[in-house]
């Protein structure tokens, strides 16, 4: 699992967007960066459409500072775009559908008692212009939010 000071993994994966295009981390950290990347287990889910919508609440500071938010989940592209559409997000949503990206990253959790497997675990990281990890959070309870003021503090130190 990458930590703060890490250069983080590269992954190319389907971009949900309200389209579907692809996504290259080390493309978009050029114009992008600094990139927040806020995995979660699954869209349609509770506290996960919490986070992705506070998210969205303070999108306008992650504007401000000049940062890129993306959620990333195993879900589909298909699936992360109409999630995105029925919860009115603005930012793009990242299909890790073959769980490569969750795999490279270490975050891999399952619900056993459920039959889910290999999903993301309820995690962020703040990605700098070098491809280098500023921030890193990871959850083992799916249940706990990150702490958005800290991701925003982590994020206003690099701008």
């Amino acid at each position: 699992m990458p930590e703060t000071g890490d250069a983080a993994p590269d992954f190319t994966a389907p971009l949900a967007n309200g389209d579907i295009e692809e996504f290259t981390l080390s493309d978009r950290l050029e114009d992008e960066a600094p990139i927040v990347l806020a995995f979660f287990p699954g869209a349609f889910t509770g506290v996960c459409t919490t986070e992705m919508c506070t998210f969205q609440d303070r999108i306008a500071a992650f504007n401000d500072l000049d940062a890129s938010v993306y959620g990333v989940s195993r879900d589909s592209p298909f699936t992360l775009n109409e999630f995105r559409e029925q919860n009115d997000l603005e930012f793009g949503l990242i299909s890790d559908y073959n769980k490569e990206i969750i795999g490279d990253y270490g975050l891999s959790m399952d619900f056993a008692d459920l039959g889910v497997h290999g999903v993301a675990k309820r995690s962020v990281f703040v990605v700098d212009a070098d491809g280098e990890i500023a921030y890193s959070w990871v959850s083992d309870d799916p249940g706990v939010e990150p702490d958005y003021d800290e991701v925003e503090a982590a994020v206003e130190e690099l701008a």
